[in-house]
């Protein structure tokens, strides 16, 4: 009979602390293959690129709350907007999870970086917001007496009901709309004459 033995603490295979370019790499693309729409890649490819290129560029620093918080304290020096940092420290705190899910990163790190604030989101939103009246005004300007006027109309319905992007609907496939059906009928006023002879 063999006797088990206690591993020795050397032996044990721990996490890393100090995560080295191809490590984030590694998480970086779990990370984007996680996620389904080609904006939210853009801009989480852009934020962990931001943060390994800052990473990289500091002496080697162990992947920890305190460096996270550091790398807070740089975006917020670049007087970004705070909507602009919490979104980089998001995509940083889903490389943190990828990493410790690839066992690059030890579960306890990974959770002391999700538990890094954000930052606190002061004043009123710049910019033109249309009250739920002025949606409704717009959404019926368009005239549905031409084709024009009914794809305008279809349009500004699908933007202001789905609140899709301008980049999203300029995307959208006929097929992909369960709604827009060939079969529909026309309006009584619109229906195509028959022609006789």
């Amino acid at each position: 009979m063999s006797r088990y033995t206690k591993p020795k603490l050397w032996q044990l295979k721990r996490p890393k602390t100090k995560l080295g370019l191809p490590d984030l790499d590694h998480s970086k693309s779990a990370v984007l293959d996680s996620l389904r729409s080609p904006e939210s890649k853009r801009g989480y490819r852009h934020a962990i690129d931001e943060f390994i290129q800052w990473y990289c560029s500091e002496p080697r620093l162990s992947f920890n709350k305190v460096v996270v918080t550091r790398y807070r304290i740089f975006l917020e020096n670049r007087q970004l907007a705070a909507g602009t940092i919490n979104g980089r420290l998001a995509a940083v705190r889903r490389l943190a999870y990828e990493a410790a899910d690839a066992g690059l990163l030890s579960p306890e790190l990974a959770a002391s970086i999700r538990r890094v604030k954000g930052v606190r989101k002061l004043g009123v939103r710049l910019g033109n917001w249309l009250t739920a009246e002025e949606a409704r005004r717009f959404w019926q300007a368009p005239s549905p007496d031409t084709i024009k006027g009914r794809r305008d109309w279809a349009i500004l319905a699908i933007l202001l009901g789905c609140g899709l992007r301008r980049r999203e609907l300029a995307d959208l496939e006929f097929t992909q709309s369960p709604f827009l059906r060939l079969d529909a009928p026309l309006s009584a006023s619109r229906q195509p004459s028959s022609r006789s002879g």
